[in-house]
């Protein structure tokens, strides 16, 4: 194929197809994306310009056909997706009966159908050929004549169609199945696949027929989802010879289940223009990937290769695509073949080889004589392809003269146990006959790379201690291969034996190293086939021993021995099998390549094992005097055992400090005549600040009544701690009933008195039952709701079993308790599982888990193992092995330790304590006895008569209507007996009416222990210290009458217990229920030892074996391991295990709904409690009810302390703001400081003042060239060499002369100066620029030369090629373009090059400004200074000179400042990050109002230019490292920075800005200082009147500034334009201004302006808008009102003041801030807290 002839060539060799079954599903149309479906058609609207015909054949090749309109659905469907303003071609063709052009006169679709539906714009004449949609018609149809103008055009797909013999395209989309409804081949149409309009018809054309062909397009495509729809012509016939027959295929998608895969395509695409190369591709219908192949080289490719073929017929690849891989590798390596055969044709011969690689399978063909083909080796230029060398082939094989072609094919066919490359070569003669290849008496050598190479199984051994190595052998077939590396060149034997350490009688082989007759790489090579083993497989032992010289005992030598076990098989076609007749391992075989040696040619493959590490604990003395080269493993296991025994200390310290925590308080303000006990279970949450200093008090409300309140405090502990859980024993005189809810407040007192109460829950110890209160809210005065008192109601069932409850509640559990590790910092105290414990089992799951890690570290994978696809997860079933053996042997043995713990009963305490320790493990009721002495003294006739008061006032409240004669009434005088005689009616009245309202079995036992308590205190009282004895004897009476009341009416069975005077207390009851709990659940107390002596031995052996497998993987191998196991571990315990707990957390929430009680188990308590063993005892403590505590706080006093806390807030929010402030300020001015250097002011001014020599104020253009050779070449090459001036500064580069310049006559002359004027030139504009190319002497002979020098001197060059900008002069704006020249890299040169110039008339009058730019370094200030030297004219001949020097630094500095100002810099934008935040805390509060706070507006400003100046920052940094490697790569050029200074000097702008912004922000923090918030209100009282003083004000300095100019603008340098005017008035007004020079030029006129500017402006206007802000501010100081930020301030300052110990005197009231409303409030604030009552 001749490479001008075609550029490329596209084959279809094969459509592939698949004849399994489908089911199908669904009947619904899908179309490709580009298409849109409708009623069982894709329609594509094309937007390409073609004729009818031209059209048409575009949608045949697609198997479809211009569009049907057939009914008005279809019109409306189109008409959504036409474009209105094109024109559409329509499938309308002329009616034509009989397969003939004979037309009736109408038009017909393109199948001959008739048109049903029609929507004609007019009626189409009868000469009309074709129609189309006519466009701005509304989508009306158009016949035409012509046929040949050019429209876009509507394709139909429901038929496909298949013209000119070719086979017909059915494709589905994904998941869709064939359907095929109707066939046939022929011609029933004379519309379809014709290539130009057909004249008169002949006979012939009548005789078109068509031949069904349903049955064969459904046996080949029914079902797939896609496939090629072939025809066999040669069977029947062709139908329509004339016309030529086309394939029509009516079918349907249908979706269904394909139960096979297939390749659909391949093809073979032959590029034979400038890139040579051979592309196939096979490309797969299914989930099978596609395989492409790529041939290199395409020479030997010639004409005769055109016709390339590949012939692979019904190719399946089913589901189960292992089964039929090894058929489908057949027919590839059939395929394959014959492109080898193509690409064999006129092969030269001994040239290059053809190779065509796909990255997975590699073709290599070449034609070579016998003679070369053995010093070739033959491969594909690849590491992971197979390689042949051949040794010389005998005479009978090969003739030495005849051509051979080598063909090396791949296999991809593999059994599991081939897990290295498989390759093949062949040998054909030129007729491609192959040369069969067997019984070679030298062998082939083979060498296949192993395609997943593992670690390198290497072990060393000291000849001089130990030189056994144990040798795994998995299979019976593999060959052994040793290879050694003594450190020392030394001879030893070698003996492997079996089952037992080999001697010298007893061994299955041995061998003696070097081995004699070898090559060098093979001496120590010690190769065992099966048959030199005996085929034994397991464990074998390898002895070395030395040969030394008589006398010697040991040698000091190292060997190191590497083992490999291999295999070497061929492909057995008769067998189908692989087999290893013929072949062996060679020696040369490594961990990456096995070696085989055959004399054969076949399929060949390698079986490669990598035998595990055996640790030998006989070694282990031996391996640890290793411990020098590789402390590793064995330092990290030390490590881990020292962490933990510092961690024991510490844990055991947290464990003696919870236990103090473990108790149950008895409050202290009990009744002592309440007995009915319930217990309370509170739970401080876990968010920041949750814990509470305040006075916390409760009140339990139920349906029977209400307790008193209660001061819930424990003097011996801390009580309310964040995540605590506090328990309290309330009791009352009797039930409560069902609880309805619980009142909570505090009195807000403390350091930190907000409290965040979690969950509350009170358990009725009489009954039982529990009750839940999920509070989960904050009583603060500042946080949550505001408020310190609340109501919190009894959660129901399905409160309980909220998901978002059940969720949290499981959570926190978990984390608390559950999880292993976080359960060690947050474990619950009550839990019977120790933090001593819980670090024990962290420390044994941890060195088991490094075990098991260890263990099956660098395990290499089978590359032949099936992989396992679960989305995007892989693995393999070695993996899973892993997995299950790391498992076992690590989680039972942990969860046994972890139950042990967590189920052993705590051991019993001793029944007789220490009466002295009592009170350290449960609080002691304050209600004690006391001495009989105390007793007496304590109790008064007024104590009985308060007892007696609470006993009715408690009946009262236990009744829910009580009677109104029984009522008590504040303030009434009763004596004993009258309250006592109350209390007896009640009991005979209820006794006698209801006892339902009165409970047997309760509140009457409580009674009857009221009136007994009662009782005793009469007795110790007497008759004596009672006011009358006569009444002390009734009453004794009456209480005796009403226990015997209680007695006679009431069961004795409800008060047996109190006849005898021994009821239990309440601890003894809840002691007695623990303690028979405990005997029924868990392991005796003795099992702890258990876990102790399992951690002990499972943490020894852990930490023995990990240690031994480290210094057997070696150093670098032990870091490899540790690294992956430390990161594994801690993503297990921080991500991994969390997300299982709260997984497992969510399912409990929302499958399981079980309430967890969270029980950690009941603390102990000491038997000897209130008084128990003395039952006669009476308790006299009462509480002292006035306390502030036990009244709620008043809505006053709440709103007091949420004002003074919020106050108090204010103040901190104020200091954290101005401290923020403070080290923004600080670190702003560290950063724009560290941005600019002092020295480059006088760096810039050293330069000026030298390049300035020789200037006047006009210079001409003879004068500018005197100064360019005395000025400015001596001191741009200075005494020394590339450095100007004094030699401080490098020069960088060249320097470069630009100029600017006007074009010829670009003015216009007066016409009466036309003679005398011939040419004249305008001033500079950027529209009159001269930017053309000329010659030498501006001579235009070569402008339109193109092969002109770009970097002449005459040629304009813009401003992007020279990297300029444009720049400011003193006149006007210049380009940055221009015509540029580049002076020499020294005197000499650039010295030859002015004189150039100047002899040429380089600068002329045409020239409007001249530039020298350079740019220099200074090595001592570590600065670049870019110079511009401007000489400009205004078009009258005369020179300025102007200067423009920016100094930059490129490089930042090393020095200890340099990282300073890093760090700065990193600071402050963490600053700006903060601001950001805030701002947008505030912008999601305020929302658009946001905006119109102007110091708002002023942050996010700040923000903004912060975030610019760091972008500029960035810029200016990757321009400078541009410019510098231009000149590093161009240093004899003139290196342009002019990008990098721009970039700088807007930097240093930014910078500018920041500061003045940040330092007005100033004036927001000190707005809280009466002095300036004075000022600031009254200039908000005077901007009215300001504001018109300011319009006046600009009016009358505009006039004189307008009035100036005019006068003086042409004559005095001030006055030259209207912004300098401006400039002058200004400065006139402050006094600097020149009058000499106004008066000089005109004395009247002058003396008019300055006196009249004077008056108006200094004396008049300014002096009223001074008077103006007087006199606001004078009525702000009679009108002004203290603001609340003013009292912040003094709160702050109090504040301060206290914090250092400093008084801070208050202001008196004729102050600003001296009103006594502010001395009340702040006195107030000063007393922190306020306590209600």
């Amino acid at each position: 194929m001749d490479s001008g002839s075609i550029s490329t060539l596209t084959l279809i060799i094969l459509f592939l197809s698949c004849s399994f079954y489908a089911e199908d599903i669904t009947d619904d149309l899908s179309c490709p994306e580009y298409q849109e479906s409708f009623d069982d058609s894709c329609y594509e609207f094309v937007g390409l310009q073609r004729s009818f015909l031209s059209a048409q054949g575009w949608c045949e090749q697609g198997g479809g056909h211009l569009a049907f309109i057939l009914n008005d659905e279809t019109q409306q469907f189109l008409q959504k997706h036409l474009q209105p303003e094109k024109d559409w071609w329509l499938g309308l063709a002329p009616a034509a009966p009989n397969l003939t052009l004979d037309t009736d006169g109408s038009l017909a679709w393109l199948d001959g159908s008739d048109i049903s539906y029609s929507n004609w714009v007019k009626t189409p004449d009868t000469e009309a050929a074709c129609g189309f949609i006519l466009r701005h018609s509304g989508f009306q149809w158009e016949a035409t004549e012509n046929c040949s103008q050019e429209h876009n055009f509507i394709c139909q797909f429901g038929i496909s169609i298949a013209c000119d013999g070719q086979n017909a395209t059915l494709q589905c989309q994904s998941g869709q199945i064939i359907e095929i409804d109707d066939s046939f081949f022929g011609r029933k149409t004379i519309h379809y696949c014709r290539s130009k309009l057909t004249d008169s018809p002949t006979n012939s054309q009548e005789e078109c027929t068509w031949i069904d062909v349903v049955d064969s397009v459904t046996a080949h495509c029914h079902g797939l989802q896609a496939c090629q729809a072939p025809v066999d012509v040669s069977s029947f016939g062709e139908p329509c010879p004339a016309l030529g027959s086309y394939l029509s295929v009516e079918y349907r998608c249908k979706h269904g289940r394909m139960h096979s895969l297939c390749f659909t395509k391949i093809y073979l695409i032959v590029d034979t223009g400038s890139h040579h190369y051979v592309k196939l591709k096979l490309s797969c219908g299914a989930t099978c990937p596609d395989i492409v192949w790529y041939m290199e080289d395409l020479r030997p490719l010639t004409d005769k290769t055109t016709s390339i073929s590949l012939k692979l017929f019904d190719l399946y690849l089913t589901s189960y695509y292992i089964i039929l891989q090894k058929k489908v590798s057949e027919f590839l390596l059939t395929g394959i073949n014959n492109v080898q055969s193509a690409l064999l044709n006129n092969k030269k011969m001994n040239g290059e080889p053809a190779i065509i690689d796909s990255g997975q399978i590699s073709v290599y063909v070449n034609r070579v004589t016998p003679g070369t083909m053995q010093m070739q080796d033959i491969n594909v230029q690849k590491n992971s392809s197979s390689r042949f060398n051949f040794p010389v082939l005998p005479a009978h094989i090969v003739s030495p003269e005849e051509p051979v072609d080598v063909r090396k094919n791949p296999y991809s066919w593999k059994e599991a146990n081939i897990t290295g490359t498989v390759g093949s070569v062949s040998l054909t003669r030129v007729d491609g006959t192959i040369i069969p290849v067997e019984n070679l008496p030298e062998e082939i050598e083979i060498l296949l790379p192993r395609l997943d190479v593992g670690q390198e199984n290497s072990t060393v051994l000291d000849l001089a201690n130990f030189s056994t190595l144990i040798i795994d052998v998995p299979s019976p077939d593999v060959t052994l291969v040793l290879k050694m590396e003594p450190s020392e060149d030394i001879s030893f034997k070698l003996f492997l034996g079996y089952k037992g350490y080999p001697d010298d009688e007893n061994y299955v082989a041995k061998t003696q190293v070097p081995l004699e007759n070898s090559r060098e790489e093979e001496r120590y090579t010690w190769v065992l086939g099966p048959k030199d083993r005996t085929g034994d497989v397991g464990v074998h032992y390898l002895v070395l021993k030395p040969i030394v010289e008589s006398g010697v005992k040991s040698i000091n030598a190292t060997v190191s021995v590497i083992t490999i076990a291999a295999q070497c098989k061929y492909w057995n076609e008769t067998e189908s099998s692989w087999s290893e007749d013929g072949c062996r391992v060679g020696p040369l075989t490594t961990h990456s390549v096995t070696q085989c040696l055959c004399n054969h040619l076949t399929f060949f493959g390698s079986s490669f094992f990598v035998m595990p590490n055996l640790v030998d604990v006989s070694r282990t003395a031996e391996l640890f005097a290793t411990f020098t080269n590789n402390p590793v493993v064995v330092c990290f296991v030390g490590a881990i055992f020292a962490a933990y025994l510092l961690v024991v200390v510490w844990a055991r310290r947290k464990d003696i400090q919870d236990s103090a925590k473990v108790k149950i308080t008895v409050l202290e303000d009990n009744d002592p005549l309440a007995e009915y006990r319930y217990m309370l279970n509170i739970s401080t949450g876990h968010r920041h600040g949750a814990s509470t200093s305040s006075q916390v008090t409760i009140t339990l409300l139920g349906t029977e009544g209400e307790s008193e309140p209660h001061h819930l405090t424990d003097n011996e502990k801390p009580v309310f701690e964040r995540g605590g859980v506090d328990m309290f024993l309330l009791t009352t005189h009797f039930s409560l009933g069902e609880l309805q809810s619980i009142r909570l407040w505090h009195d807000n007192s403390g350091p930190h008195p907000a409290w965040y109460v979690n969950k509350v829950v009170v358990q009725d110890l009489e009954s039982g039952q529990k009750w839940h209160f999920l509070c989960n809210s904050w009583l603060a005065v500042d946080v949550g709701e505001c408020t310190l008192d609340k109501v919190f109601p009894v959660a129901t069932e399905m409160d309980l079993k909220r998901f978002s409850n059940l969720f949290f509640m499981k959570t926190a559990k978990d984390f608390r308790d559950g999880h292993i590790w976080f359960s060690v910092i947050s474990r619950p105290p009550c839990s019977t599982f120790t933090r001593v414990q819980r670090v024990s089992c962290c420390f044994s799951l941890l060195l088991c888990t490094m075990l098991t890690s260890i263990m099956f570290w660098g395990i290499p994978t089978d590359p032949s193992e099936q992989t396992m696809d679960l989305g995007h997860i892989e693995f393999t079933w070695q993996q899973v092995m892993i997995g299950i053996q790391s498992s076992i042997i690590m989680f039972p043995i942990n969860l046994l330790i972890v139950s042990i713990f967590r189920n052993t009963r705590p051991r019993e305490k001793a029944t007789k304590a220490d009466t002295s320790k009592q009170g350290k493990t449960v609080r002691v009721s304050p209600s004690q006895t006391s001495s009989p002495q105390k007793e007496l003294k304590d109790i008064t006739a007024d104590t009985v008569i308060k007892d007696i008061k609470r006993i009715a006032q408690s009946l009262s409240k236990a009744m829910k209507s009580p009677l109104p004669h029984l009522e008590l009434r504040p303030g009434q005088e009763a004596d004993i007996n009258t309250l006592l005689s109350l209390v007896e009616d009640i009991i005979r009245h209820r006794i006698l009416n209801s006892l339902s309202t009165f409970p047997k079995s309760t509140n009457s036992r409580y009674l009857y222990r009221q009136l007994r308590h009662v009782e005793k205190e009469l007795g110790l009282l007497g008759p004596s210290r009672f006011p009358s004895p006569d009444n002390f004897s009734r009453a004794v009476q009456q209480v005796q009458g009403m226990k015997s009341l209680l007695e006679y009416h009431l069961p004795s069975s409800s008060l047996e217990g109190d006849q005898f005077d021994q009821s239990p207390s309440p601890e003894e009851s809840i002691n007695g229920d623990s303690t028979k709990k405990s005997s029924q659940k868990g392991l005796p107390w003795w099992f702890v030892f258990v876990g102790w002596i399992l951690v002990i031995a499972t943490s020894g052996v852990s930490g023995y074996f990990t240690m031994m497998y480290g210094l057997t993987y070696g150093k670098d191998r032990s870091i490899s391991w540790l690294i992956s196991m430390v990161v594994s571990f801690f993503e297990s315990l921080f991500i991994t295990q969390p997300l299982k707990v709260l997984g497992f957390a969510a399912f409990f929430a929302l499958v399981l709904k079980k309430v967890d009680q969270e029980e950690y188990g009941e603390p102990q308590i000491d038997e000897s409690l209130m008084n128990q063993d003395d039952p006669d005892a009476v308790r006299i403590a009462r509480r002292d009810s006035t306390c502030s505590f036990y009244h709620p706080p008043p809505p006053s006093d709440i709103e007091k302390m949420r004002n003074n806390m919020i106050k108090e807030q204010k103040v901190f929010i104020l200091i954290r703001e101005i401290l923020a402030y403070m080290g923004f300020m600080w670190m702003l001015l560290l950063v724009a400081y560290g941005q600019r250097d002092p020295n480059a002011y006088f760096l810039t001014q050293h330069i000026r003042q030298s390049f300035s020599k020789g200037i006047s104020d006009t210079m001409s253009i003879q004068d500018v060239f005197n100064w360019a050779n005395a000025t400015l070449l001596s001191n741009l090459f200075g005494e020394y060499p590339g450095f100007i001036t004094d030699g401080n500064s490098k020069l960088v580069g060249n320097a470069r002369l630009r100029q600017v310049r006007v074009q010829k006559n670009s003015c216009h002359i007066a016409h009466s100066m036309k003679q005398s004027a011939q040419d004249c030139h305008a001033p500079y504009s950027w529209e009159l620029e001269d930017m053309g190319s000329y010659g030498p002497n501006w001579s235009v002979s070569v402008a339109d030369n193109t092969s002109q020098n770009l970097d002449s001197p005459w040629t304009y060059q813009s401003q992007h090629k020279l990297r300029t900008s444009p720049i400011w002069g003193s006149v006007v704006l210049y380009r940055g373009g221009g015509f540029v020249v580049d002076l020499g890299p020294d005197l000499q040169n650039s010295s030859r090059t002015l004189q150039y110039l100047y002899d040429s008339t380089w600068f002329d009058v045409y020239t409007q400004a001249i530039f020298v730019e350079f740019t220099v370094y200074n090595a001592n200030v570590n600065l670049f200074c870019i110079v511009t030297l401007m000489l400009e004219t205004t078009a009258i001949g005369a020179f300025q000179f102007r200067s423009e020097l920016q100094s930059v630094r490129l490089y930042q500095s090393t020095g200890g400042l340099h990282i300073f100002v890093m760090a700065s810099e990193a600071i402050y934008f963490l600053f700006i990050i903060y601001y950001m935040f805030v701002q947008g805390k505030l912008m999601k509060q305020q929302k658009w109002a946001y905006f119109k706070s102007k110091w708002n507006l002023l942050e996010l400003a700040i923000i903004i230019l912060s975030w610019s100046a760091l972008s500029v920052f960035i810029k200016r940094t990757l321009l400078g490292k541009r410019d510098m490697e231009y000149y590093q790569n161009n240093k004899d050029q003139y290196a342009s920075f002019h990008e990098t200074a721009h970039a700088d000097a807007v930097l240093g702008y930014l910078i500018a800005f920041l500061v003045l912004l940040a330092t007005v922000k100033l004036w927001h923090l000190l707005r809280l200082n009466p002095k300036l918030h004075m000022i600031t209100a009254t200039l908000q009282r005077a901007w009215t009147d300001i504001s018109g003083f300011l319009v006046v004000m600009t009016i009358m300095f505009l006039a004189y500034s307008i009035a100036s100019n005019l006068m003086y603008g042409w004559k005095l340098y001030s006055y030259r334009t209207l912004l300098d005017a401006a400039q002058t008035m200004v400065s006139l007004q402050l006094g600097i201004f020149n009058y000499e020079e106004v008066l000089n030029y005109n004395p009247v006129l002058g003396a008019f302006l300055i006196g009249s500017c004077i008056v108006f402006m200094t004396f008049v206007v300014l002096n009223l808008f001074i008077s103006v802000i007087l006199v606001a501010f004078s009525q702000e100081q009679i009108h002004h009102q203290p603001s609340e930020e003013e009292e912040i301030v003094d709160l702050m300052l109090m504040k301060l003041c206290s914090l250092f110990g400093v008084k801070c005197k208050k202001q008196g009231s004729d102050g600003v801030m001296g009103s006594s409303a502010s001395k009340n409030r702040l006195s107030m604030i000063s007393l922190g807290n306020v306590n209600p009552g």
